[in-house]
């Protein structure tokens, strides 16, 4: 039986930011993936028959990726920032209109008094996110360090009434106290709610958890556009790893784990039979439910999944109601669809009724807009471009009786809320593949779940949890009860986005040991 310092479980991206972490401090290491290729979530890939277009399919942007890890890696990787951070549609007063976040600050500033006819909520906007950003910048550099103390990590922050809005008080108390208005609270509950299904007064505080790893990326909270895709990076990861030594084994799964807390044995199925491999350590780069499966013990509950993944190419971008704002600013940005505050709280009652929300909320981008050269030339030179749409508030409870009819049910719903903000309909802008089919595909949560094991769709495997030491966290948030198996996939305590977190804190769990 072969003898590896290391085996890690999957290879998606943390799994790749382990293994060139361990294999550049000298261990042997072997990951095994069970697909044909690395890069699980976070790839691109060509959706649609006959269409040169590298789309992000399920992931799509970096904000949690910290520049260390690309610095240590020596990453061949690039972002690039958006112009626009974010555009909103509306209709006050019988005429359309909306909310342009970006191009400038006194842009920004006559957008939010063009919407809300004066400069008070642009003020309050201004306060509330220089504290996020003051949060942003003490927290987020101990993710790659030894988990802080919840003690610690206030004192660290060293501001009581933003400890209080983030980390005790549910999230909508501070967004009804800062916020009058119903466009700009909802535009600032969004990122409370991605991939996550809660209100905005939950008392468990999920939509808080959620909303502050959307604020504190890098220290900026800027969400970032991958140049070349997201497989650009887990390409980039794979590079790096098998350039330290590390053993990549695509089309080999993992059926079992056995350890006794010292050595490990792990047994997996490849295109010759039942192979295994005794590992002094095992890294899991898959959700806490795969984990226990694989060692033969009871997996906790799933939390369910809560989004729609629509993936488009289109032949043109759509014109806007809006004329005062540029398509191509308003898509380079985030565009949110139905999210109001009281849209978002009506879908939310909706789904927890057990029904599709009747407006779905929804948020898009254009990729293209920032990089086209995730188009081929010439669908660049034609003026084609990408749409990526995230759906909210649509859990995988509502899809268990007929998911093609709820996905598709949904997915006309979704556009025709898109629709009502264009001066003609998205379906005449799709492009088509070279079968004829319009170039437009949706992924409920169980969709997800099929294709990429998430259990239930969670995008961030389980319940996120806050970014300090709790009741069985571990030095590292990595640590499970065998001493020498670590979960370094979304699961581990800050885990979840495309982060490489998970990775880098197994890898330096394995080395201090």
């Amino acid at each position: 039986m072969q003898q590896r310092d290391v085996v890690i479980v999957g290879g998606g991206h943390n799994g790749l930011v382990a293994a060139a972490y361990l294999a550049r401090a000298g261990r042997t290491v072997t990951v095994l993936e069970r697909l044909g290729s690395t890069g699980g979530a976070a790839v691109s890939t060509r959706p649609f028959a006959g269409v040169d277009a590298r789309l992000s399919r399920y992931s799509y942007l970096v904000s949690l990726l910290p520049h260390k890890i690309v610095r240590d890696l020596g990453l061949d990787f690039a972002v690039r920032g958006r112009t626009v951070s974010s555009y909103t549609p509306a209709e006050r007063d019988g005429r359309p209109t909306g909310l342009l976040v970006g191009g400038g600050e006194e842009r920004t500033r006559a957008s939010f008094a063009r919407l809300t006819g004066d400069d008070r909520a642009h003020e309050a906007w201004t306060r509330f996110y220089a504290t996020t950003r003051h949060v942003a910048e003490r927290v987020f550099p101990t993710l790659t360090a030894p988990l802080p103390s919840r003690r610690a990590l206030r004192e660290r922050v060293g501001d009581e009434a933003a400890w209080r809005m983030l980390f005790e008080e549910p999230i909508g108390v501070a967004v009804e106290e800062h916020f009058d208005d119903d466009l700009v609270r909802g535009v600032v509950l969004t990122d409370a709610l991605i991939g996550t299904f809660a209100d905005a007064h939950d008392p468990d505080l999920a939509q808080n958890r959620c909303f502050l790893y959307h604020v504190i990326g890098n220290g900026t909270g800027d969400w970032d556009v991958p140049v070349g895709g997201m497989g650009a990076l887990t390409d980039a990861l794979a590079t790096a790893a098998r350039a330290a030594g590390a053993d990549l084994v695509t089309g080999r799964e993992v059926t079992r784990i056995e350890t006794d807390g010292r050595s490990a044995e792990v047994t997996y199925r490849g295109p010759d039979g039942e192979a295994t491999l005794a590992a002094r350590h095992v890294l899991v780069n898959a959700s806490p439910q795969e984990l226990a499966r694989l060692l033969g013990e009871v997996p906790p509950a799933p939390a369910e999944g809560a989004q729609l993944k629509v993936n488009m190419l289109l032949k043109r971008l759509p014109r806007l109601r809006d004329t005062s704002v540029d398509p191509r600013e308003a898509f380079a940005g985030t565009f949110h669809v139905a999210e109001g505050y009281g849209q978002l709280a009506t879908a939310y009652q909706e789904a927890a009724n057990g029904a599709l929300p009747s407006a779905p909320p929804s948020e898009i981008y254009c990729h293209s807009l920032t990089d086209p050269s995730i188009l081929g030339p010439d669908l660049a030179a034609r003026g084609y471009q990408t749409l990526t749409l995230f759906g909210l508030h649509t859990p995988a409870r509502l899809f268990t009786d007929d998911n093609d009819a709820a996905r598709s049910a949904l997915l006309a719903a979704t556009l025709a809320q898109l629709d009502t903000h264009l001066a003609e309909p998205l379906e005449d802008c799709l492009a088509e593949d070279a079968d004829g089919r319009p170039c437009i595909e949706a992924k409920t949560p169980l969709d997800l779940e099929r294709e990429l094991r998430l259990p239930g769709g969670n995008i961030f495997h389980r319940a996120l949890a806050f970014p300090y030491a709790q009741e069985g966290t571990g030095r590292w948030g990595v640590e499970t009860s065998h001493a020498n198996v670590l979960l370094c996939g979304a699961g581990a305590v800050r885990g979840g986005g495309v982060s490489g977190v998970p990775g880098h804190n197994a890898a330096m769990a394995v080395l201090e040991a």
